[in-house]
């Protein structure tokens, strides 16, 4: 049975050493990553998820960022130990985090991903939002919490204030 949660402080090195085994070396020189820099994720929002054994088996984070004055959350990454993936824990990962953004409040979730795969989360292709570069325009999709909630919302995507 897998159990989804709140991140603590007390797992976040173990979400980092799973962020590495999930992800290519220099994952950190990500453009999304300069996003972040000095920024706490979305604490209600980081998601971890532990096995019947309390090993950690998945991990979701949301990060707030600018676009065009409107705080909107950057998603990722979300990652599933390889051991635990196929079972659908990244989805219960995306569904969970998703419904809490929206009890808690929030309008916009954007992300750098592969569409075929995030579309069934509703996720679609954002366009006049641009990522810092060398991001694929392509790549940067976003998902309605509100409807219309994107009309009229352009720009850069920059770091929030801390």
């Amino acid at each position: 049975m897998i159990e989804l949660r709140q991140e603590t402080s007390a797992d976040c090195w173990e979400v980092e050493a799973l962020y590495d085994l999930c992800f290519a070396p220099g994952r950190e020189a990500l453009s999304s990553y300069r996003l972040r820099e000095g920024v706490d994720p979305v604490a209600k929002l980081s998601i971890v998820a532990r096995d019947e054994m309390n090993i950690l088996a998945g991990a979701i984070r949301y990060w707030p960022v600018d676009v065009s004055g409107q705080r909107v959350l950057l998603l990722g990454p979300v990652a599933v130990h390889p051991t635990h993936q196929g079972e659908g824990l990244g989805g219960s990962l995306m569904r969970h985090s998703i419904e809490l953004a929206r009890e808690t409040g929030w309008k916009h979730v954007m992300l750098v991903g592969d569409e075929p795969y995030y579309h069934r989360f509703g996720f679609r292709r954002l366009t006049g939002v641009f990522m810092p570069p060398p991001t694929n325009p392509e790549r940067v999709l976003g998902l309605e919490l509100v409807p219309g909630c994107w009309l009229g919302v352009a720009g850069d995507v920059r770091k929030v204030d801390v």
